[in-house]
């Protein structure tokens, strides 16, 4: 994998990268009336860096980085997502976060090429085609760029999907469970990924993989549990 360097469009540094953060206040939010996953959480995270978000299953790991990204609305509290000096709604936060997260698909029939490009146009980039090719380069897929992505095993597609979230090279990088289905290769790129990226911005991983959170110099804990439970 080689440095790619600045692409005309996303390259550019946004204003305020290293002071990005993001935080929660008094955060909950429930499925159904009884199990809650997010409870009454109050965080916050500054870049440069990278933080672990761990727990049990349930305990709203993924729930947490889609409340964040402006995908979920939560049950109670509000969150924000500060960049360049100014708040992000949910509805822009696409703008500023990139999210890896296995709930991502791709279309079947086209290339790796083409679902990163189509996914660049869609967000309006300068240069489809060269973001397509540095974000494949990042996650050491720019041999098989021109591959259909239903040839792909699993833990290409886990890189596809890392790929994604990098194309605009945004300042907060939100990653689910990154090294699933990843063989010794895909693990390296993810390491490599975090610790070039938690160096000028920030970075949330959700993992219980004790190799991940090591990745992180600071980690949120979270404990889901049923309304009434002591826990």
């Amino acid at each position: 994998m080689t440095d790619a360097g600045p692409i005309p469009g996303i390259g550019r540094p946004i204003p305020g990268m290293s002071a990005a953060r993001v935080g929660g206040s008094k955060l909950t939010h429930r499925y159904g009336r009884r199990t809650t996953g997010v409870c009454d959480l109050d965080f916050e995270f500054t870049a440069p860096g990278a933080v672990a978000v761990t727990g049990p299953n349930g305990s709203g790991k993924s729930t947490l980085l889609r409340i964040l990204a402006g995908l979920l609305r939560p049950s109670a509290g509000a969150t924000s997502v500060h960049v360049g000096g100014r708040d992000h709604p949910p509805a822009r936060r696409r703008e500023v976060l990139g999210l890896a997260t296995p709930e991502l698909s791709f279309y079947e029939e086209f290339t790796a090429t083409e679902n990163l490009v189509f996914a660049a146009e869609a967000r309006r980039l300068e240069a489809p085609a060269r973001a397509a090719a540095a974000a494949l380069d990042q996650v050491g897929l720019a041999t098989r760029s021109s591959d259909r992505v239903s040839a792909f095993s699993s833990g290409m597609k886990q890189r596809l999907r890392l790929a994604f979230a990098l194309l605009h090279e945004p300042p907060i990088l939100l990653l689910d469970e990154p090294g699933s289905h990843l063989d010794e290769t895909g693990r390296e790129a993810v390491r490599d990924v975090v610790a070039r990226h938690a160096a000028r911005g920030l970075v949330l991983l959700a993992t219980n993989d004790p190799e991940e959170i090591q990745l992180a110099e600071r980690r949120l804990e979270l404990h889901g549990h049923r309304l009434g439970d002591p826990s």
